[in-house]
């Protein structure tokens, strides 16, 4: 608009400006070549009584002769394309800069009397008032922008409020904080509206999550009663083996793997469903990283009822190093994850436990040399009943697909992290869990 509005003004002052030029040099002409016509003496001043106006210059060419009305202003001031022009008997006109200013220039022939008359209009003033102009429309476009943009950085925040309150929201929903709700918006209806929505969007949600977590308990609760009696009858049919044929121990042995595999299963649905239920506490011991690790192995050794064949190892400024954990939690996560190498992988084949080179925590990484995992799957197995190729194939690994989702929660609970990665060989699995150094070490 600024632009518009400058070019528009400048159009309309040096066109008006020229027009009255124009229209002047001919009205001076006119009075000129009546007076030379009559031959009247002096002609420098009929010349200089011209009624030229404020910075109007008029000058006259007769026979080689100039009379001007200004010292400064001559002969060899007009352009020469000008004054070529008019020579040959033809009005012209042009804008050039004279004595270092602008200036517009009318020339018109006087054949009659053999004279030219030229009239050099100054263009200083138009060209001052443009320059206020434009400063003028050059500030005004500033503070106009400076505004709209304060003004519309204001109005998208006001707008986008909400819908950052929605995404941060839902955020912390994912994140596991289900009681996570909107405020009601009172003045607007909108958003009054889109709160209750997703607040009662969020409360269903809470409301099937809850539900399910409570089915889940109910059912594993119910199984284990009648697991505990097949567990004690199985005891009852182990201690007299030796009194079975081959085909009796050989159904002994299938339900004795099967019931097992049943235990571990109930024991990890109850251990997820208090975890869901938020009655699971997490009790935070400090305990220096080497400690734990070997405790946890040792740990992990009487589950499995066999020694692990990994080498452990762990760098010199991590053995000392403080973890604030739950130790009952880690132990599992390690117990886990010993157990899923040895159904999938053959074993683990290192641990190793270093300083995060980014961080203030302790990353111990859990390898295997197995046949490794799918970049496509690595996301996907710390899913809930997730199996991969091995679901479906009955004694593949024997595990219920619940071992690296409890680790996921277990880690999680204990403010840190696990990922999957290649082997530092490139073949196998890398478990690499990354856990905050507690503070008086950081």
């Amino acid at each position: 608009m600024g632009a518009v509005a400058y070019y528009s003004t400048r159009h309309f002052l040096i066109t008006d400006r020229q027009t009255a030029a124009l229209h002047q040099a001919y009205a001076n002409a006119a009075l000129l070549r009546n007076a030379l016509a009559s031959d009247v003496p002096n002609i420098d001043v009929q010349v200089t009584s011209l009624d030229s106006g404020s910075g109007t210059i008029s000058l006259l060419n007769k026979h080689g002769q100039w009379f001007s009305t200004s010292l400064t202003v001559g002969e060899a001031s007009l352009p020469s394309a000008l004054r070529a022009s008019v020579s040959h008997f033809h009005v012209a006109t042009q804008t050039s800069l004279i004595n270092g200013s602008p200036a517009y220039s009318v020339g018109v022939p006087l054949p009659a009397v053999a004279s030219q008359y030229f009239l050099v209009v100054s263009l200083s003033d138009t060209q001052h008032t443009l320059h206020v102009l434009l400063a003028a429309l050059a500030a005004a476009a500033a503070l106009t922008t400076i505004l709209g943009a304060g003004l519309g950085l204001l109005a998208s925040r006001r707008t986008m409020r909400p819908l950052t309150d929605v995404s941060e929201a839902a955020m912390a929903i994912a994140g596991g904080r289900l009681d996570t709700r909107l405020p009601r918006h009172q003045r607007d209806r909108d958003l009054s509206n889109l709160a209750s929505s997703f607040n009662e969007m969020a409360n269903q949600l809470q409301e099937r999550i809850e539900r399910d977590a409570r089915f889940t308990s109910d059912v594993s609760h119910e199984l284990r009663s009648p697991l505990t009696t097949l567990a004690a009858s199985l005891d009852l049919l182990e201690s007299r083996r030796a009194q079975l044929d081959p085909e009796g121990q050989q159904a002994l042995d299938l339900m004795t793997g099967d019931i097992g595999r049943f235990q571990r299963l109930v024991q990890d649905l109850l251990e997820i469903s208090r975890d869901d239920a938020g009655v699971n506490d997490v009790s935070f011991d400090n305990v220096a990283v080497g400690e734990l690790l070997r405790q946890s192995l040792a740990a992990a050794q009487r589950i499995h009822g066999s020694p692990t064949r990994a080498t452990l190892t762990i760098a010199p400024d991590v053995e000392l190093a403080r973890l604030e954990i739950d130790k009952r939690r880690f132990e599992r996560i390690m117990a886990n994850l010993i157990e899923n190498a040895d159904h999938y992988a053959g074993g683990v084949s290192v641990i190793v436990a270093e300083r995060s080179p980014s961080t203030s925590a302790v990353v111990i990484s859990v390898i295997d040399e197995g046949p490794g995992i799918a970049e496509t799957e690595r996301t996907k197995i710390f899913d809930r009943f997730y199996r991969g190729d091995a679901s479906g194939q009955r004694g593949a690994g024997g595990g219920s697909g619940l071992g690296l989702a409890l680790v996921a929660e277990h880690v999680h609970r204990n403010r840190g992290t696990i990922t999957v990665g290649d082997g530092p060989s490139g073949r196998g699995v890398s478990f690499r869990i990354e856990l905050p150094l507690a503070e008086d070490d950081v």
